[in-house]
């Protein structure tokens, strides 16, 4: 199954980028010299993925609703054995990934059989959060809890460790806590998008924000369950390329 293309999709314009601005813009420069400005989805630091001067790819789709055609999709990033990787800073799939992998059964082993998938359903203290994913299981499931799943896109590494998060998150720690409290009525999940195929482990950054990797081991020490996924970004396609186990860095 490793490898198994969950999205499919017209190949993808290559490009230079030039810069990226304002947090939702960037310039990039087209193989045939032309220069435009893509929308930029990931809004953080983007810690060891910004490279200007380096590769990366852009969709295009010309609609009278967009003030941008162009969406910046994938950066190449140099690795230390001086080979590249794709990664996905389109932090907009993330949810659309893990959904996709469930779907296909790359996670039957963690989940059961899944009846229905909901998204974007209000839940948490005072009802003022939304989870990314609720999955409801099939009835001969023995473990029938609703299932609460919340999805962070991966991008920034250690070695071959993926961080999560890259800068301080109050939302993100915010979103732990409210996966503490649909505890023990429901089960919790936290899904780690690792958007680049080069890793093989996953860790709280807690260099970023320290306050966000306690949260983490407490979340995870009362029951949330975390489940890394990892996938492969290609200039058509993103593949399915397993899980990754988390690991503690000293």
């Amino acid at each position: 199954m490793l490898g198994k293309p969950l999205l499919t999709f017209p190949a993808l314009e290559e490009g230079i980028l030039l810069k990226r601005y304002k947090r939702f813009m960037a310039d990039v420069e087209l193989k045939s010299g032309k220069i435009v400005t893509a929308h930029c989805a990931n809004t953080g630091p983007m810690k060891g993925v910004l490279h200007p001067g380096g590769r990366v790819r852009l969709r295009y789709v010309q609609s009278p609703t967009r003030k941008l055609s162009w969406t910046w999709e994938q950066a190449q990033v140099p690795l230390p054995s001086g080979d590249f990787c794709w990664v996905g800073i389109n932090t907009g799939l993330s949810n659309t990934l893990v959904q996709l992998a469930i779907q296909a059964d790359c996670l039957k082993k963690e989940f059961g059989h899944i009846e229905k998938i909901k998204k974007e359903v209000v839940y948490g203290v005072n009802k003022r959060s939304r989870i990314d994913l609720l999955l409801i299981p099939e009835p001969k499931e023995s473990e029938f809890r609703e299932i609460y799943v919340e999805v962070k896109n991966t991008t920034w590494t250690e070695g071959s460790t993926a961080l999560f998060p890259d800068t301080v998150t109050e939302r993100g720690q915010k979103h732990l806590k409210e996966l503490i409290s649909v505890l023990p009525k429901s089960r919790a999940a936290l899904v780690p998008c690792l958007s680049r195929s080069d890793v093989k482990a996953f860790a709280p950054g807690d260099v970023a924000d320290p306050k966000y990797g306690e949260l983490f081991r407490s979340a995870s020490n009362l029951g949330v369950e975390v489940i890394p996924c990892c996938f492969g970004f290609h200039s058509d396609h993103i593949s399915w390329e397993g899980k990754r186990p988390v690991v503690e860095i000293t």
